[in-house]
């Protein structure tokens, strides 16, 4: 049997602890940055430029739809259980007898099997369920994120969502509620202020066709992601790279670690989309709309890390912040 839900639980708090080490210790491995020691705490950066109306606008905007998509019921800081599936059987529901307990829902739910690499559900009688957003009275088959049509089950009116994530070949119940107390008692966010130095143009470098790069997460695995290619910036005369990656939709998804990680940004490193590059190979980054992964504001996320080649020798003073709730 794999890795037990403990083993996972330390080797998450390793891989935080390194990747906060690395990007405090560690220079990017880009021959074209240049490699110092990490000082004690983050440089001081120059005073943002001023923003014109339109640019802090459209930035506010955006602030505020990543703000809201947080907050939706079933955003991310409502979740309230990650459950991995180790028996052939389990007993769900959120009493004490329960196999995979739930921190909120019914006490009894049902009965959760595993059968030929399928997995089936059988609800309690009695109690109230749905499967995609329809009754659910009898025995059913679930299907995973990596399906065109996840299930997902829900309870107490619908504010309790249950569905079956996949991450290398292990099957995890993720349950989200709308009460959870990540959400009714979010501590906001905070940023830098937005700085059109921050939105700089750069250049798409691309890759050998199929070429992937190696992935690690913040529950110990590692896959291999598609890497169509880097993208290549300049600051204060210095070149930078990022590993780019592709998740389908023709964007550029890049995940980095910056010398401001545990010094007023996230420790793990940030996220950053930028659509994909023009003719001419030409990709606007905006820093400004760096945000945190999922896992700053719950414990039950599978966030990918930052690989090694993208462990920045810069202080990125752009984007969001560490979140309140994760600095104590």
């Amino acid at each position: 049997m794999r890795k037990t839900m403990v083993r996972s639980m330390k080797v998450c708090f390793m891989l935080l602890c390194g990747c906060a080490l690395a990007a405090c210790g560690e220079s990017s491995q880009s021959s074209s940055a240049s490699t110092t020691a990490k000082p004690e705490s983050a440089p001081a950066s120059a005073p943002a430029k001023p923003a014109s109306p339109a640019f802090a606008a459209e930035e506010n905007a955006w602030r505020k739809e990543r703000h809201d998509n947080l907050l939706k019921p079933d955003g991310w800081t409502s979740l309230i259980g990650l459950h991995w599936i180790q028996l052939k059987a389990h007993y769900i529901g959120s009493s004490p007898g329960s196999g995979i307990r739930l921190a909120k829902g019914p006490e009894k739910m049902g009965l959760l099997q595993q059968q030929d690499d399928k997995l089936f559900f059988t609800p309690e009688r009695g109690v109230v369920l749905t499967l995609d957003d329809k009754p659910l009275k009898s025995r059913v088959q679930l299907f995973d994120d990596k399906s065109e049509t996840p299930s997902v089950i829900g309870f107490d009116d619908g504010k309790g969502k249950i569905t079956v994530i996949e991450r290398s070949g292990r099957r995890a119940l993720r349950v989200k509620h709308a009460d959870a107390e990540t959400r009714t008692g979010f501590a906001g966010l905070e940023y830098w202020p937005a700085d059109p130095s921050w939105k700089v143009d750069a250049k798409f470098v691309a890759n050998a066709p199929g070429k992937t790069i190696p992935i690690p997460d913040i529950i110990g695995d590692t896959n291999d992601v598609p890497n169509p290619g880097a993208v290549e910036f300049q600051r204060d005369g210095k070149t930078y790279r990022i590993e780019a990656l592709d998740e389908g939709d023709g964007s550029l998804f890049l995940i980095f670690a910056d010398r401001t990680n545990g010094h007023g940004s996230y420790s793990a490193g940030r996220f950053l989309y930028a659509d994909k590059p023009d003719a001419t190979g030409k990709v606007v980054l905006d820093f400004n709309r760096a945000y945190n992964p999922p896992c700053a504001f719950t414990s039950f996320a599978t966030c990918p890390l930052p690989p090694p080649e993208n462990r920045l020798d810069l202080a990125v003073t752009a984007g969001e912040k560490q979140y309140a709730a994760s600095k104590h």
